[in-house]
């Protein structure tokens, strides 16, 4: 297959890219990986009539400290820069051990970090990891910028809260607090493969032990991130026990998700696998937030 005939352009700054999307509007498409687009356009699900590549505007590419401690990474970051890199490694360790489990080494070779994010791919991993980390996106249009928080930017199946005249620009990862842990599950049928259900954990301990917070974030079990806020709830003030950690699992499988079935699993199936990860996560994460795990 070959996609639908289509004008080129190859914009050197952010300014130009935007001119262009103002100047088409619905008509332009955004060329950053191209990991989804390509196949979609050469199947002709997809049938933009002009392609804006962003690959050759050099301010999309970084990864830079922030002021407070976290990380700010460029939209047009190569997905394997972000795995390899030891700033990401060191102040979003949750990201780090996200990386290997996105498709192949080719495939992250070519991918982007914010182009996963604007694509939102309800089986993505980095969608979900970012609501867990409270994440935020910087949007660009012509004379205005804001951001937007990474729970308010997925907003339904293949939908973000982008407008057709913004580009998302950068990403900004927050530091976690001290007594955090993290842990990053998900079941596949082969490596690689898209997730049957995956979960992003993060979670911290107050002076005493206690839960102070939780967040898991599941992916491939609803039109976008689902944050199990129930479950969550039952594990705030908690010592993290098997048995909390039980109760909690069981409330995220039983009231936070409802999740579909198709031609790769049951709705009952990923519900059993969501109980089954986030046990495995959160006793991952506590034990990682009371320093007794890497």
């Amino acid at each position: 297959m070959k996609p639908a005939p289509f004008e080129y352009h190859a914009p050197t700054t952010t300014e130009e890219a935007l001119a262009l999307l103002v100047e088409h509007g619905y008509d332009a498409k955004v060329l950053a990986g191209g990991q989804s687009l390509i196949p979609t356009m050469n199947f002709r699900l997809a049938q933009p009539s002009v392609l804006v590549d962003l690959n050759h505007i050099p301010e999309l590419f970084h990864i830079d400290p922030d002021k407070n401690g976290g990380v700010l990474v460029g939209a047009m970051t190569r997905e394997s820069q972000v795995e390899h890199d030891s700033l990401i490694a060191k102040q979003a360790p949750l990201v780090h051990e996200t990386m290997p489990h996105i498709a192949h080494p080719q495939i992250r070779n070519r991918g982007t970090f914010g182009g996963c994010m604007a694509h939102a791919d309800p089986a993505a991993e980095l969608p979900a990891v970012s609501v867990a980390l409270r994440a935020q996106f910087r949007i660009r249009s012509q004379g205005s910028e804001r951001w937007v928080p990474a729970d308010e930017f997925f907003i339904g199946f293949f939908t973000t809260a982008l407008q057709p005249d913004e580009l998302l620009v950068e990403v900004a990862l927050p530091s976690m607090p001290p007594r955090s842990g993290w842990s990053f599950q998900e079941v596949a049928r082969r490596h690689g493969d898209y997730a049957l259900v995956g979960v992003a954990t993060l979670v911290t301990l107050d002076d005493r032990g206690q839960c102070d917070q939780a967040r898991l974030v599941y992916l491939s079990v609803g039109d976008g991130p689902v944050e199990a806020r129930q479950a969550a709830d039952v594990l705030k003030g908690q010592t993290p026990t098997p048995e909390a950690i039980r109760a909690a699992a069981e409330t995220a499988a039983s009231a936070d998700v409802d999740p579909s079935s198709d031609i790769h699993a049951t709705g009952d199936y990923r519900r059993h696998l969501v109980k089954v990860l986030a046990s495995r996560s959160l006793r991952q994460a506590f034990e990682r937030a009371a320093g007794k795990g890497g």
